[in-house]
């Protein structure tokens, strides 16, 4: 045999064995792990499923049989048990707000069963109290609280000012709605922000007022609101860096090891980067700067992305907004809510964040900076206006591939659809929805169009790779529930909403794996379990594959695995999401 033929058919084994490129056949030294005793999901139609894989130097170097992995072990080489579960690729999140990581530390959670634990007004208020005693806020100090949801408590409606006023008669008090585009005030908190009766109605936003008159009920929503939110009472710089340290666990007992900063701030920014600069992120983070905030943050420059991370940070585009939120009525509809609008307003469709001709220029900002950009809509005169400013700033060529996502596109029609796959713009979609507000969008937009809502399958049938995402804290941070509520599309009562939308399991699977990590131009480093791919992983108690679709939501994360190393294990009697 010839000697080149000695030299160069051991790679070929290799790669016939485990896809390993020929370049990386022979490893300079023997893996540092090899995961074996289980189910391995790829996400890699080329190689569907496999029995081990092993890791040198943060990434996978072989994938296939146990046996032929095992040879590649060495004296040193830690060999991990799965124990019979299930290995899958590490989830990447598809929008959320890291930074709310911090927030949910020093507010109190006023969310309704199963996320919270509030069932009426009176529940909302205990909760508030207790976060004031827990924290020894003094008189004057604020007390903030987020997730209430006025359409699942008894009364069907939220605390009022003036019951929060007697609650809380020393204290401003701000409840941010579930949504996270709106907030109940108490008088002291309008007081503190200077709103009052004097005070005109933004456009764009919503300030609710009491019956007969011009005084402000306390209700504040999307652009009456975004100055409150921008600046809203919080820790101090240390504070937030060492609470972010601790925060992000969140995100890796959920299995997520790239997750997103929706909508960041120049100060969210720069803490972040201090505790990315400290060692203390476990999980890549992608931070989207917010449209107000770029100046600031790029001084002045043409927005771009940041190519690499630095240490598991970087600005991966920037964040836009074109309407509200449909469960708080926000959201920008072509046709009228058909129960009026969030303080009474008849006839209403919802109202644009900004005019037309502002979203044409930031798309075109953006677009000429060359950053990603990721624009929030949720109604469908919202995605109206998103493809016209798409088309304004795009020029002669809207189909040019330039990453644009759009953020929930709930309430997409169907030739908006195919607007978004002919110009290739990416959904992110938010299908816990189906579960958390479906009835809420029956309710308030009737069966047919809320049975459309984050259409996963007619996106996919038309070539889009959509994402899904948890938009933390709006719902929990549990990706197996995302996946379950993409394949069962059930409401809380029980009910399907589009059962023509449902996908398989693995369909879901690659929404929060392959096509998030494609999302943000990574997939070339993540999102499969394939060779040379970082090897970012996540232990499943069960196969979310093959286990009855109704029960998927019962998975557990068992561990989380972040370029080879176990960042977060589930502890004995740890039955929590």
């Amino acid at each position: 045999m010839p000697l080149f033929l000695f030299r160069i058919l051991p790679g070929v084994v290799l790669l016939l064995c485990f896809g390993i490129a020929p370049q990386r056949a022979v490893p300079a030294a023997p893996p540092e792990r090899i995961i074996r005793g289980g189910s391995i999901v790829t996400v890699n139609p080329a190689q569907p499923t496999a029995a081990a894989l092993a890791i040198a130097d943060g990434k996978i170097i072989a994938v296939g049989d146990e046996a032929d992995v095992l040879r590649l072990k060495g004296p040193n080489t830690e060999v991990s048990d799965l124990g019979g579960r299930t290995l899958v690729p590490g989830f990447v999140d598809g929008h959320s707000h890291f930074a709310s990581a911090v927030d949910v530390q020093v507010q109190a959670l006023c969310a309704s069963p199963p996320a919270g634990p509030c069932a009426s007004v009176a529940d909302v208020v205990a909760q508030l109290q207790k976060l004031r005693a827990r924290r020894t806020i003094a008189p004057g100090g604020f007390v903030i609280g987020f997730g209430y949801d006025p359409d699942l408590l008894a009364e069907k409606r939220g605390p009022t000012r003036q019951e929060l006023d007697a609650a809380f008669p020393d204290n401003p008090v701000i409840l941010v709605h579930v949504s996270g585009h709106g907030a109940m005030l108490n008088s002291r908190a309008l007081a503190r922000f200077n709103i009052s009766a004097a005070t005109p109605t933004p456009s764009g936003g919503v300030i609710g007022r009491e019956p007969g008159g011009n005084e402000p009920s306390g209700l504040l929503f999307e652009t009456a609101f975004l100055p409150i939110f921008s600046n809203l009472p919080g820790p101090t710089d240390d504070e937030f860096v060492e609470l972010l340290g601790s925060g992000q666990d969140l995100y890796l007992r959920a299995g997520t090891t790239t997750a997103q900063e929706g909508a960041t701030m120049k100060r969210q920014l720069d803490l972040m980067r201090v505790a990315a600069d400290r060692g203390l992120l476990k999980l890549d983070v992608v931070a989207l700067p917010f449209i107000a905030e770029i100046d600031t943050i790029f001084a002045g420059r043409p927005p771009r992305n940041e190519p690499e991370y630095r240490n598991r940070l970087r600005i991966g585009g920037v964040k836009l907004l074109a309407d509200g939120s449909p469960q708080g009525r926000t959201a920008f509809f072509t046709r009228p809510y058909l129960t009026g609008g969030p303080s009474g307003q008849k006839e209403w469709r919802g109202e644009p964040t900004v005019p037309q001709a502002m979203l044409n220029h930031w798309f075109k900002q953006v677009y000429d900076g060359g950053a990603t950009l990721f624009i929030h809509c949720n109604g469908d005169a919202a995605i109206d206006a998103v493809l016209e400013a798409h088309r304004f700033a795009a020029g002669d060529d809207p189909a040019k591939p330039r990453g644009t996502v759009g953020i929930h596109s709930q309430f997409i029609r169907r030739d908006q659809l195919e607007k978004f796959a002919a110009w290739k713009i990416t959904p992110s979609f938010f299908t816990l929805h189906c579960f958390y507000f479906g009835d809420t969008h029956v309710t308030n937009r009737g069966p047919e169009q809320a049975s459309f809502i984050s259409p996963m399958r007619s996106a996919r049938a038309l070539g889009l790779r959509p994402a899904n995402h948890t938009d933390f804290n709006v719902s929990p941070l549990d990706q197996l529930f995302t996946i379950h509520t993409a394949v069962n599309r059930v409401t809380r009562s029980g009910k399907t909403l589009g059962e023509a939308e449902r996908v398989g399991p693995l369909e879901a699977l690659e929404a929060i794996t392959i096509d998030g990590a494609r999302m943000y131009g990574e997939e070339k480093q993540k999102g499969s379990i394939e060779v040379g791919k970082l090897a970012d992983l996540v232990v499943l108690s069960a196969n979310p594959l093959t286990v009855p679709a109704g029960t998927i939501e019962s998975i557990r994360v068992v561990e989380t695995i972040k370029e080879g190393k176990t960042v977060w294990r589930r502890a004995a009697g740890d039955d929590r999401p």
